[in-house]
């Protein structure tokens, strides 16, 4: 997750460049804005941008300035200078500043986007000996998280042991790696709340790992702490989502079981669980119920004393039709049928 400075004293410029930043989605990106050069520092204080968006002409501290005290102060920050044709030359004074890039007003969606793969390019190459890239966060996010989904003590101690040795291996500053595990965090909350998680009550203070002396310790403290709770949410034991699923949905065969409900049981969001369970079995929910259902009345069909009628209800099926209709179109024949074959009158 690139993190984004953008300053202008015109609020509508800020907010329309900000809003231009955002639809690059192939470069996810964190904005914040700021009215001035002097505000600008404070907010790179804490907020330790990839890249700034300066104006040139602003009050209280230009664009000049701030580019001068940023490549003083922040060298690793990459400068992008807004400007008017007018104030081009002007601008071009910012180069012994370090400056990467220029965008000309009006600001062009186009433009604006080539000068971000420009410097994601950039930073990714200058940086590749000494920082994580925002990708390989979300590759390793992707794998600890599956971690702790399926319960998987020993592989996610394995894998934040690996982390831990890639962080060290990159002789992060102190307050960048601060924002690099809290951004690694939020990413990790967020996609086990997808998958339907209740992550209100996942404790992790960003105050608390800035005074810790190890903070790669306290934050995979808190990512175990995180799998035990799931682990006590399910009551100690590690389900197979696919197989609870499944037995669900065979003692419950007479009824109309919707995904809703059986996601609910399972503590997932309903999209996902859809999505998960056609991806593990290659068939829908609502494919497989029925498959379950018709594999069930051949069962019963096979035994004489049961009524056609009756073993229509016993799967879930009041109206009768529609039960002989789905046998046929499923089984290929119709229950009367497919008891004639059996030898059964």
């Amino acid at each position: 997750m690139y993190r984004i400075l953008v300053v202008d004293d015109e609020p509508m410029i800020c907010k329309g460049l900000s809003k231009t930043i955002e639809k690059a989605e192939h470069i996810p990106s964190i904005i914040q804005t700021a009215e001035n050069g002097i505000e600008a520092l404070e907010i790179i204080k804490t907020m330790n941008p990839h890249f700034v968006f300066t104006d040139i002409r602003m009050p209280k501290m230009d664009g000049l300035e701030l580019c001068q005290q940023i490549s003083e102060q922040y060298p690793s920050i990459l400068l992008v200078v807004v400007s008017g044709y007018g104030e081009f030359e002007y601008a071009k004074k910012c180069i012994s500043y370090g400056v990467s890039s220029y965008v000309l007003k009006p600001i062009a969606k186009r433009n604006v986007h080539e000068t971000l793969d420009r410097l994601v390019k950039h930073y990714q190459n200058r940086n590749q000996s000494t920082l994580v890239s925002p990708l390989s966060i979300e590759a390793w996010v992707g794998k600890i998280v599956d971690a702790i989904w399926m319960l998987h003590t020993e592989e996610l101690l394995q894998l934040l042991a690996q982390w831990e040795a890639e962080l060290n291996s990159h002789q992060l500053g102190r307050v960048q790696l601060h924002i690099l595990l809290s951004d690694f965090f939020e990413m990790l909350v967020k996609q086990l709340a997808f998958k339907g998680m209740e992550t209100n009550k996942i404790s992790f203070n960003k105050e608390m790992l800035e005074r810790d002396e190890h903070p790669i310790t306290y934050f995979c403290d808190n990512v175990q702490q995180t799998l035990t709770q799931l682990r006590e949410k399910r009551k100690g034991k590690t389900k197979d989502m696919i197989e609870e699923a499944k037995n669900y949905i065979e003692e419950h065969l007479s009824k109309e079981v919707s995904l809703e409900e059986v996601a609910d049981i399972l503590g997932l969001n309903p999209s996902y669980f859809s999505q998960y369970f056609k991806l593990k079995t290659n068939e829908t929910f609502v494919h497989y119920r029925i498959k379950r259902r018709m594999e069930k009345a051949k069962r019963l069909l096979e035994i004489p004393r049961y009524r056609i009628t009756d073993i229509s209800h016993e799967i879930g099926y009041a109206d009768h039709p529609h039960f002989t209709k789905t046998f046929k179109k499923h089984v290929g024949v119709s229950p009367s049928e497919y008891r004639k074959m059996l030898g059964i009158e």
